[in-house]
């Protein structure tokens, strides 16, 4: 039976850094794949502009057209600065996607990254996927994202332990597509977040079970019905 996937993302790029390779596997082997963003990306930033704000809109644009997700919903909290807002306003939006599409797997941050948005939606996810009676989901899995999980410490934030290796090998091309539509996102070298330095974790993390090339994933919870 194919798959109902959600990646719950805090800004638009988090999905193709973090995961594009298993998206465009999730989509090669049937399933439907939707995805959500909290903020517009960029809004933090000194030279925040209209301009900038739709550039990044088209960008994702591009990434879902490439990778062959759907952007369910993208709400508009304040980027960089979501603890200023309270929890419960996150998780009703995120409940809202869940009851549009009722995902059988989701996605979402890891708790260990250094970004404070990153985090917040990480516990957002958790809370909107409380293990209830009737529910439809089945696994939650968090992912790591470069100069964010990597960047943090744990006796700052908790530790990303994967436990769950994807092979991305033939996919990997549509990942450094999607990418390059992220080019404001993506650092020169030596940076963790170069497309050298994806790749090379790509590589490492493939590396570590016997693949070529893979993403990581922890997985918070699995539940067999």
């Amino acid at each position: 039976m194919n798959e109902i996937i959600l990646v719950i993302v805090a800004h638009t790029d988090d999905e193709t850094i973090g995961m594009g390779g298993t998206i465009a596997r999730h989509v090669f082997e049937g399933d439907n794949v939707f995805s959500i963003s909290m903020t517009d990306g960029v809004g933090a930033r000194s030279n925040h502009s209209d301009e900038i704000v739709e550039n990044r809109q088209k960008a994702a644009h591009n990434a879902s057209e490439i990778l062959g997700f759907k952007w369910l919903d993208n709400a508009n909290f304040p980027d960089n600065s979501m603890d200023s807002i309270p929890l419960l306003d996150v998780v009703k939006f995120i409940e809202a996607a869940k009851e549009k599409v009722h995902p059988t797997i989701v996605y979402t941050h890891s708790t260990a990254d250094l970004n404070i948005d990153h985090r917040i939606v990480a516990e957002a996810t958790m809370t909107a996927f409380r293990p209830q009676p009737d529910e439809k989901w089945k696994e939650i899995r968090a992912f790591e994202i470069p100069s964010a999980t990597d960047y943090s410490h744990e006796d700052v934030t908790s530790s990303f332990y994967p436990n769950m290796f994807i092979s991305i090998e033939e996919f990997w091309e549509k990942k450094h597509q999607a990418l390059m539509q992220y080019q404001g996102e993506i650092r020169e070298e030596p940076h963790s977040r170069s497309l050298h330095g994806i790749e090379t974790l790509a590589n490492y993390r493939g590396n570590q079970v016997g693949l070529n090339l893979a993403e990581a994933f922890q997985i918070l919870r699995k539940i067999k019905r």
